[in-house]
């Protein structure tokens, strides 16, 4: 009976594409480390505090207080910093004043990483393949982050190149679709479809979809139909699923 279930392999991480838009993360430090913990927090579309004298800024981080990308706090850490932060980033070389600031969060259950503590962490960045809407992460659990990101290149490297406008045509017709079928009721149909489509077209079709394709290709939502690309266009009927 147990042969029929996954088995259970401990000392994992819950792996999650955590939404943080218009949330709140305080980054403490402003060098190297933190400039990427940044640039991770600006591309997932969060409001970003840099706490950290301008002595302490790098280039890139510098750039981003500018820009006004980031809002900046130009001193050392303080403890009301925390108030009204959603996530912290700590970045400094200065162990003590790290675990300091996570005895802290962890008080007031703000989740926190501590930058190369992996004890000191209530998650973890990995290392991670962006191509537009598809991001793939690798994560080694804070065991080997170098090993992590050549895991990454070599996935990488098996994907095409255009596999990022293929997942953004989808989302388009997933969202049309939606639209025409609004129902909850419309769920099973709606998922086993877009699957269909998915699965029989080539990737190349997916990535030249147009938004005209779109709108006559969901003329055969009601009916099942899955025609190719080259049928759209065409005009051709599509092969019936009965």
């Amino acid at each position: 009976m147990a042969s029929k279930f996954p088995e259970v392999q401990g000392g994992g991480s819950l792996i999650v594409a955590w939404q943080v838009k218009e949330k709140n993360i305080l980054v403490v430090g402003g060098g190297e480390v933190a400039a990427g913990r940044i640039l991770h927090a600006l591309n997932a579309d969060a409001k970003v505090t840099v706490v950290c004298p301008a002595s302490g800024l790098n280039d890139e981080v510098a750039y981003r207080v500018l820009e006004g990308q980031v809002t900046h706090i130009d001193r050392n850490f303080e403890p009301s910093d925390l108030d009204g932060a959603d996530m912290v980033l700590c970045a400094i070389d200065d162990p003590e004043a790290s675990t300091k600031i996570w005895k802290l969060c962890k008080e007031k259950r703000i989740p926190a990483n501590i930058a190369d503590v992996p004890s000191e962490c209530d998650f973890y960045f990995g290392s991670v393949h962006r191509d537009g809407p598809l991001q793939v992460m690798v994560s080694t659990n804070g065991n080997g982050p170098k090993l992590a990101s050549m895991v990454r290149k070599k996935i990488a490297d098996t994907l095409p190149t255009n596999m990022g406008a293929a997942i953004e045509n989808v989302g388009k017709l997933r969202q049309k679709l939606r639209e025409v079928a609004p129902s909850p009721q419309e769920g099973r149909k709606r998922m086993k479809w877009m699957s269909a489509i998915c699965e029989s077209w080539r990737l190349e079709d997916l990535v030249h979809m147009t938004e005209e394709d779109m709108e006559t290709l969901l003329t055969h939502y009601q009916h099942g139909g899955i025609p190719t690309l080259g049928e759209i266009r065409s005009s051709l009927p599509p092969p019936s699923t009965d």
